[in-house]
């Protein structure tokens, strides 16, 4: 394969769509701390001054619902009325109804919430196995959040994006060839300062030294030469709109459900998880190098209407044969997913920033109870594919 670059982006947790997912999930995880078994779709639109949330929630318990909407924008950073939006003034609009029971009669019985393709990707260029684009531009707009926390740099404002252009030579990569930043700052600083700030507390630390030399890379900070409007106030912001950067990048496919506001009934969400959970699996286990699993559901249906499997070449055997493995050792009905990676828990407003894949796995309490953090991203299912595999083998033999 011929040299290519590769890009992808991040965006902030204060970057408007950003925001709309971390509200979503946070009415989402605050209904399951008291009632696990809710059917939650929550949208949250977000504009100058104004929040509004609708959807269809199915519950037995009561939130404080504009009380979610302030706290999450005041924990971004949104306490100033300045910023265009912020958690003490803003307006919120609530309108609710309950879940379809047209929906709840399939659900109620262990089938899949939605019909629809997901897919999970894995690749062994990173530890995390994911992406190297997606990785490196995920770090970029979680580093701008902890200088901008931390008081490092005090013009920084909530609002960022990242981008960043990664060449490979053939599907390994070899080079970091273009950075993209840009990042909200107060009014009263220069360019000049914005660019050396960014490249010296944020980009280069960034970048792996082995792949990035800042003579031979084109560094883009700030692009237009300002930006100081920026968040709900800069564009509005909407639920499910940054499904790429929730994911690979680009890299791989996407069946284009977006994740937060959702409860684990819908596949969107839970397929999706568990075909990262697989495909890391796969490549954890040394089958593959890249691993990319596609499921598929109909509304109503418990089994997969389709499982693909695809390897991209890069298997140590041939896709079929990982498939069968794969097929004997995840059980993929939506009910199944649930109860092995514990997605009934309040676990999901982590995940509304930097990515739902990718992040280590990790033990929290919440309410006394030891509760699992991107339980997808476990590879606990390797000796098991191994197993799987060579008895498959020895069948055939």
């Amino acid at each position: 394969m011929a040299k290519r670059l590769f890009t992808s982006e991040s965006v902030t947790e204060g970057h408007p769509d950003k925001l709309a997912d971390q509200i979503s999930d946070a009415i989402l995880d605050a209904i399951f701390e008291d009632d696990p078994n809710a059917r939650v779709a929550c949208e949250t639109f977000l504009t100058t001054g104004l929040a509004i949330i609708a959807g269809e929630i199915t519950t037995e318990t009561y939130v404080d619902i504009p009380e979610l909407v302030r706290g999450t924008l005041k924990s971004v950073g949104y306490t100033d009325a300045a910023y265009g939006i912020d958690g003490d003034t803003c307006a919120v609009m609530i309108t609710l109804d309950r879940q379809s029971v047209d929906i709840q009669m399939g659900v109620d019985t262990g089938g899949a919430g939605d019909q629809g393709m997901m897919f999970g990707y894995a690749t062994d260029e990173t530890e995390s196995l994911m992406p190297m684009p997606i990785t490196l531009a995920h770090g970029l707009t979680q580093r701008l959040a902890e200088v901008r926390k931390s008081g490092r740099l005090g013009w920084l404002r909530p609002d960022g994006k990242a981008q960043v252009t990664v060449e490979y030579d053939g599907d390994r990569p070899v080079r970091i060839d273009t950075v993209v930043v840009s990042a909200q700052h107060s009014p009263d600083v220069g360019q000049e300062q914005v660019r050396s700030d960014l490249l010296a507390r944020v980009i280069t630390p960034v970048m792996p030294p082995e792949l990035f030399d800042p003579d031979d890379c084109t560094i883009h900070i700030n692009p237009t030469g300002r930006f100081v409007i920026g968040g709900p106030h800069g564009d509005a912001g909407l639920t499910g709109r940054k499904i790429i950067v929730d994911t690979y990048g680009g890299m791989g496919h996407h069946g284009g459900g977006a994740f937060s506001g959702k409860d684990p009934s819908k596949v969107d969400r839970s397929g999706a998880y568990a075909a990262r959970w697989a495909a890391k699996n796969v490549v954890a286990a040394g089958l593959a190098r890249r691993c990319e699993i596609q499921l598929a559901y109909a509304i109503g249906v418990d089994h997969p209407v389709s499982v693909l499997v695809d390897t991209f070449g890069t298997g140590e055997m041939d896709d079929a044969r990982i498939a069968a493995a794969v097929d004997a050792v995840f059980d993929f009905r939506p009910g199944a997913i649930i109860e092995a990676l514990s997605l009934r828990n309040p676990i999901f407003q982590p995940t509304a920033a930097y990515g739902h894949f990718g992040r280590a796995p990790q033990e929290v309490r919440i309410n006394g109870q030891a509760v699992r953090l991107f339980p997808w991203e476990n590879a606990d299912r390797v000796d098991e594919l191994r197993a799987a595999l060579k008895a498959a083998t020895a069948s055939v033999a």
